[in-house]
């Protein structure tokens, strides 16, 4: 056996069988190299055997057929249920860290990504490298500290000192610090904007750090999954380097500006400023102090009503102009090549219509070729931007926002648009027995689309609050795709 080959199978040991079509000279073993080294040669040969087949679900063998529309916390809850899916996520949040961020350094928010491709890391030993990364891009300097006690430890993280680089292999640790370094000099640079660090995400910096240097979100994407061998396919909805905002309009004709006022008002929080100057450098303004929106998920039962329904969701421009910008063409790619589309449970006005009102999304969806689900998770509750829905109403506002022209209105004859029946959109809704939002099965099912009523996990300690989990998603899932033969 020559050095070559040692070589491979060395590799293939220390990555634990983990297959990866797209490794990088950041690949990461998740084991020690000394307990890789010490392995037998018969377990060498025995890694080389084909492996035993297992009897896996269709959504664990073919996970990579499906694209997921989410958003942050919601779309966690369930995406190890599709750990090779193509998830797309927008890029519109203006809460917690990212609110910081955008603020001083503008660009597109990247909170959700961040969470998402934590998420997504491949599992490993408490002992490992990997998990030591995923430690530190997942911690967040606590929300109780004091500036200047945020400012000592993020001095320590970024000079190397800090425990949270215990573990980590000196070529990665050298790797991230210098992202970090280079988020702390544009800091640097824009010091009159008193950027605090109180309640910051490590990951959110380095993320942000890397969009910066390279002029891409994608290309922050890729390097942070290099480093952490994770093969998830992210997509931001929109591929862009300014600071994106959105906007709902109310039935009662009000305008409520920015993903953090519309789904969870702080009394504190101070908007942040938009970027019409320059992308990574947003117009100048020192007035106000720094805030950085401290958001509990759990505050979200705690709301102050919308004084009217959400009638649409817009993205508009910093003088509050509506613009139509144009969606990733990765996100239209897998709408027209995979097989089964998850509208994700989450908020549905800040989540998951960021990545429908654009141009071009519903043609993609509803002429796809290649599309034989269309799956809606519905939430088990309702919460500020969707009080008092049904599930007739998400599926009604969620054909609706398809169906509506993001362009401006052309002058003269033929302006003719194709309107989708709702079946185009939505084939299926899962729902979960003794959830708070009311389905109508015999409306929805005129409506051309299936129900599939699920039980919630005995194990649930939600207090009578049922909740959607990946192994119920899965399992449901399983059971429409088991009607395609070629799934």
């Amino acid at each position: 056996m020559d050095s070559n080959t040692t070589s491979s199978l060395t590799l293939s040991i220390q990555r634990d069988g983990i297959d990866s079509p797209g490794s990088s000279v950041f690949d990461l073993p998740i084991h020690n190299s000394t307990q890789a080294l010490q392995t037998s040669n018969a377990d060498t040969l025995a890694s080389l055997r084909p492996p035993v087949p297992h009897h896996h679900e269709p959504t664990s063998l073919n996970s990579d057929s499906f694209v997921l529309i989410s958003g942050g916390t919601g779309g966690n809850a369930i995406c190890t249920a599709f750990p090779d899916a193509c998830y797309v996520l927008p890029v519109s949040d203006d809460g917690g860290s990212s609110s910081e961020i955008i603020r001083v350094l503008g660009g597109p928010s990247v909170g959700d990504i961040r969470s998402r491709l934590v998420r997504l890391i491949p599992p490993a030993p408490a002992s490992s490298p990997l998990n030591a990364i995923r430690t530190l891009f997942a911690y967040r300097l606590p929300h109780y500290y004091s500036e200047r006690q945020a400012r000592e430890e993020w001095r320590d993280i970024i000079e190397g000192r800090s425990p949270l680089w215990n573990g980590i292999p000196t070529d990665r640790k050298e790797t991230i610090r210098g992202f970090l370094v280079y988020f702390e000099s544009e800091i640097l640079r824009r010091a009159h904007k008193n950027f605090t660090f109180v309640n910051g995400s490590i990951g959110n910096y380095f993320i942000a750090a890397a969009q910066g240097f390279f002029r891409s979100l994608p290309s922050a994407i890729f390097l942070f999954s290099s480093i952490t061998n994770s093969q998830a396919n992210i997509l931001p909805v929109i591929v862009t380097n300014h600071t994106v905002t959105i906007a709902a309009e109310m039935e009662n004709g009000e305008r409520i500006v920015g993903q953090c006022d519309i789904s969870h008002p702080v009394a504190t929080a101070q908007a942040p400023t938009i970027n019409v100057v320059d992308e990574w450098s947003p117009s100048d303004d020192s007035k106000g102090q720094a805030t950085n929106v401290l958001f509990g998920a759990q505050s979200k039962d705690q709301y102050e009503p919308l004084s009217s329904r959400i009638s649409r969701l817009l993205y508009i421009n910093a003088y509050g102009i509506e613009i139509h910008p144009s969606p990733n063409p990765d996100y239209l790619l897998s709408l027209r090549t995979s097989k089964v589309l998850v509208y994700s449970c989450g908020s549905l006005w800040t989540s998951i219509m960021p990545c429908l009102a654009l141009q071009g999304v519903a043609s993609a969806i509803a002429r796809s070729g290649s599309l034989q689900a269309k799956i809606l998770l519905l939430n088990s509750k309702n919460d500020r931007e969707t009080a008092g829905y049904t599930a007739v109403d998400y599926i009604q506002a969620i054909a609706r926002t398809l169906n509506t022209q993001y362009q401006h209105q052309p002058y003269g004859l033929g302006n003719a648009q194709t309107m989708y029946p709702i079946s185009a959109f939505i084939t299926d809704l899962i729902h979960l027995r003794g959830g708070a939002v009311v389905v109508d099965v015999d409306r929805i099912t005129a409506l051309g689309v299936r129900c599939t009523e699920v039980d919630p996990e005995e194990d649930d300690e939600s207090n009578g609050d049922p909740k959607l989990s990946a192994n119920i998603v899965r399992r449901a899932v399983n059971g429409i795709v088991v009607r395609f033969s070629d799934f």
